[in-house]
């Protein structure tokens, strides 16, 4: 029997999805339509919010069109003083303090197109949450919520007498009824909250849902240290007569540092230019096209090392060969459970580009590991202040620098800028350089270098803001422990707040690979 109707064209899509970018433009229109008076947001603040925790951002999408949207953030809500505002919850709307360990998600907004309500928009999007809540493990949601009709009572009740009378049904308030109906429950009423929303007379009611499902997990020890064991390579170039021979000078380093019980073990940029001591190419530029053949013998030898070992490792940088037929400068990070990742050079020194025509990459990675997440920054590269803004914005708590200097002067320029970056970005640092010689080796002849962890200069870290250091050219490691709970409480309540005392209404770096 045919059909009658061609049901499809009846049919509408509505979804909950991630925010993207290209939803950007779309969010800023309908807040200004939801929140008339009221500051909208930045692009640079929605930016933020999805470089930082895109989980976090939804939208409601009905046939194509976004017609609402929340944001929300993962923080320890005991660290907040009990009359916190939004723009202490959401370091003035960047939500750069976002905590990925967090126990409690805090709702910062929600809103909904005023063409599209009454269609339990804003219920799908709170449920949206609670299932992330649950799929996270966090303990609650928590909300500081408008009482937008509030001023229309301001005379005859305070936000207390106002508050109760939504609670028993005797006012209706759109916000406030609509969260108690969705099992939130309140806390507390705060004042001076939010500046420009003169509607609720500046109150926000926090509310808080708990999530029955929680089951309490803590990745700290005793809940107040998260450590992390480096162990820094300060590597001996000397002739080699095959790959052999450096496979086994780098296994003895893997081996010291697992037995230090390390989580990471760093070595030197181009460190592997040492197999050109056995190449007998006397142009630097045919040299490293004979070094890049043994890119699947490095790649095989880090990998295994990795996982039998059980140490995450930083293989230095290698020079590789790709498919453009252009020649980077590539560091890798081999991962203990045998996965891989790269971060090419971005900077190219005017050396580098001389002698062997190494070409530039084009993007700042951040990486997850079983420690968080790190960034690596090869040697020029940590000279950029803005490459470690993006890195920390992107979540890195460490930033490694594999190095090679051939003077002083050149060593202090990386470390110089390495312990600049710690303190402006509130990270470790961890610079590992070579030394010694290879003296038939054109443009590779002398090394210098000094390896380093540094840490932020407060109280907490260490004296001088120096984990460690091992001694000027001499072939040894260095072995140090940093803390990443420390790293986050200061960023919280140092002596001084580098990143939430940014001021994002003067300037800002933009990464144009958004």
């Amino acid at each position: 029997m045919a059909e009658q109707f061609d049901l499809s064209n009846f049919e509408k899509s509505m979804i909950i999805r991630e925010m993207n970018y290209a939803d950007i433009n779309a969010i800023l229109e309908m807040q200004r339509l939801c929140f008339p008076g009221m500051e909208p947001w930045k692009e640079e603040q929605l930016r933020s919010h999805l470089g930082v925790f895109p989980q976090g951002q939804l939208v409601a999408e009905l046939d194509g069109t976004v017609i609402g949207s929340c944001s929300s953030l993962l923080i320890n809500f005991d660290e907040y003083d009990d009359r916190h505002t939004w723009d202490d919850v959401t370091d003035g709307g960047y939500i750069t303090n976002h905590n990925q360990d967090g126990y409690n998600m805090y709702g910062i907004e929600v809103m909904v197109h005023p063409e599209y309500r009454r269609m339990q928009v804003g219920q799908r999007l709170y449920e949206a949450r609670k299932e992330l809540a649950r799929e996270l493990n966090l303990k609650s949601i928590i909300i500081g919520g408008r009482i937008p009709n509030y001023h229309k009572h301001a005379d005859e009740m305070s936000p207390r007498e106002y508050v109760d009378s939504v609670s028993r049904h005797k006012i209706y308030d759109p916000v406030l009824t609509f969260q108690l109906m969705n099992g939130f429950q309140l806390m507390r009423i705060n004042p001076n909250y939010l500046q420009d929303d003169k509607a609720s007379g500046k109150y926000a009611t926090l509310m808080e849902w708990n999530n029955v499902d929680y089951k309490p997990i803590s990745k700290r020890h005793f809940k107040t240290s998260l450590p992390v064991r480096i162990c820094v390579v300060q590597y001996l170039m000397r002739a080699i007569e095959s790959f052999d021979d450096l496979a086994s000078q780098v296994e003895y380093f893997v081996d010291v540092a697992s037995d230090a019980h390390s989580d990471f073990v760093v070595f030197p940029e181009i460190f592997t230019t040492q197999l050109m001591s056995f190449l007998n190419e006397p142009s630097p530029s045919q040299a490293v096209r004979k070094l890049t053949e043994y890119t699947p013998q490095y790649i095989e030898l880090f990998t295994d090392l990795a996982v039998r070992y059980n140490i995450n490792i930083i293989g230095g940088s290698h020079f590789v060969k790709e498919e453009d037929d252009e020649i980077y400068n590539i560091a890798y990070l081999f991962r203990r459970d045998g996965s891989i990742d790269k971060q090419y050079k971005i900077h190219i020194t005017p050396n580098e580009r001389k002698w062997w025509g190494i070409s530039a990459g084009d993007s700042v990675r951040v990486f997850d590991t079983d420690c968080g997440k790190i960034a690596i920054q090869i040697c020029y590269d940590i000279e950029f202040p803005e490459l470690a803004r993006i890195a920390t914005d992107m979540g890195a708590n460490i930033i490694f620098s594999p190095f090679c200097t051939e003077d002083r002067q050149g060593y202090l320029r990386v470390r110089y800028c390495a312990q600049a970056r710690a303190v402006e970005n509130q990270i470790y640092t961890v610079i590992s350089g070579t030394v010694g010689n290879l003296p038939q080796t054109e443009n590779m002849d002398i090394q210098y270098a000094q390896s380093a962890i540094f840490a932020p200069s407060d109280f907490e870290y260490a004296r001088d803001g120096i984990v460690g250091e091992t001694n000027a050219n001499l072939e040894m490691v260095l072995i140090g422990d940093v803390d990443l709970e420390i790293l986050r409480r200061q960023r919280q309540n140092g002596t001084v707040k580098q990143l939430k005392d940014r001021r994002h209404d003067v300037y800002r770096v933009e990464y144009k690979k958004d």
